[in-house]
């Protein structure tokens, strides 16, 4: 195929939109950011987008077929996704300052925990299977569906990271336990909320 600067700057804007509107990736970086710093928070931060991009990775290679030809697959990851949410949403819900005493220490979640949550994640495979459907060429060579999963987790991981700043930026407004306690209940109503669009799909 011959390269196309249209489609491929194409392929960039839905890469930057979908990455950087709210979802329950980034509703969990930003409360992350928010009780655990930019610091704490990168080996989630890292996961969210290498996690991502090996599913990108997959669909590009046929994934995408193989779930078409067994939807019941998909309607089950969705379910579990959604109650492994609801587990996320209870710890955000219950974190505090990191250095609180007296308390069960808090943890951000971690790399592997954060790569994983992109396969039960509905919005991570409509921005997998959306990129491929809408926008690759059917004659896409090998090289070229490298490239832009390249190019999309490029694109991907400075746009979720904008969330995961601006948590760490709130963190100074939100010093009292009280105050603390109220947003994170917000976020983490805000992350089931952010669910129920794709999970009517």
């Amino acid at each position: 195929m011959n390269f196309n600067v249209e489609l491929v700057a194409a392929m960039a804007m839905f890469a930057f939109v979908t990455s950087v509107t709210p979802g329950p990736n980034n509703m969990m970086l930003l409360a992350s950011g928010v009780n655990f710093g930019m610091k704490r928070t990168l080996p989630h931060w890292l996961g969210v987008s290498l996690g991502h991009f090996v599913m990108l990775l997959l669909v590009g290679s046929g994934l995408e077929s193989l779930l078409k030809a067994h939807p019941l697959v998909y309607q089950v990851m969705k379910v579990i996704g959604f109650a492994y949410l609801l587990y996320l949403a209870w710890g955000v819900a219950r974190s505090g300052a990191p250095e609180r005493s007296g308390e069960e220490a808090a943890h951000p979640i971690g790399f592997f925990g954060a790569a994983a949550f992109q396969w039960v994640n509905p919005k991570a495979w409509i921005m997998a299977v959306g990129y491929f459907s809408n926008y690759m060429p059917t004659d896409a060579s090998l090289t070229f569906v490298v490239l832009t999963c390249f190019m999309f987790s490029a694109i991907n991981f400075p746009s979720v990271g904008l969330w995961v700043w601006l948590g760490a930026k709130l963190e100074r407004y939100l010093q009292h336990n009280t105050v603390r306690r109220v947003f994170n209940g917000s976020m983490a109503v805000l992350l089931v909320v952010s669910m129920v669009p794709v999970l009517m799909i």
